[in-house]
């Protein structure tokens, strides 16, 4: 019996520009238009990176874009973001030197009443998603990238990477970047109820944080 022809795994690299004429503003463009998998058909729009830093500069990367996010069309606008800003100036990173970008563009909801809750991406939309990424990357060349959480760190690190034990540690000669570190996402953070965990948890993030300021050029 023939067998059945496998369905190709859906991934936004048909949506990239040519190579030659990748910047910023044109992947950026190309992105809005993007149905390299499921996540767009419940999505209100792409939500692409932001940020202009030169050459050298840090770039961000968490999961995807969360509610807030997904109405606005901006990463790192709801309470997550507001707290990374917050680490950044604790820090000493100057937030006009930092893109900020997801692993995925389109933010994974599920309804809970009137609210949209948080799913986690899969395996299969994170490879999807990731020509976008790397095309983010290439064009930027930044000094540092720091991945906020595992997914973002696995997406860039391999699937082997904990952040659990590897959190903070300064990764250097890399291809992604020359020097990569991996922390919590600010989110993580936020969910801590107890206030004594969650101010050393603070306390903890911005430590993280200051060991790549000197990096940021």
């Amino acid at each position: 019996m023939p067998r059945t022809p496998r369905e190709p795994a859906p991934s936004a690299l048909p949506f990239l520009p040519p190579p030659g004429e990748r910047t910023l503003e044109s992947l950026r463009s190309a992105a809005r238009g993007c149905t390299g998998c499921p996540l767009f058909e419940h999505a209100t729009q792409t939500v692409f990176g932001a940020g202009e830093p030169a050459p050298g500069g840090v770039v961000f990367v968490g999961e995807q874009p969360g509610d807030a996010e997904d109405k606005e069309g901006l990463p790192f606008v709801g309470p997550a973001g507001r707290f990374l800003d917050r680490a950044l100036a604790d820090a000493g990173i100057d937030r006009a030197r930092a893109y900020v970008t997801n692993t995925v563009k389109h933010f994974k909801w599920t309804p809970k009443g009137k609210r949209r809750i948080h799913e986690k991406p899969n395996t299969r939309e994170i490879a999807a998603c990731s020509p976008w990424l790397s095309a983010e990357l290439e064009v930027l060349k930044p000094s540092v990238v720091v991945c906020l959480g595992a997914t973002a760190a696995q997406a860039l690190l391999g699937k082997s990477f904990k952040v659990t034990q590897s959190r903070g540690q300064l990764i250097e000669g890399t291809a992604i970047a020359p020097t990569v570190m991996a922390t919590v996402h600010p989110s993580m953070i936020l969910r801590i109820d107890d206030d004594t965990a969650r101010h050393a948890e603070v306390a903890r993030f911005v430590d993280d944080l200051k060991k790549v300021a000197p990096l940021v050029r």
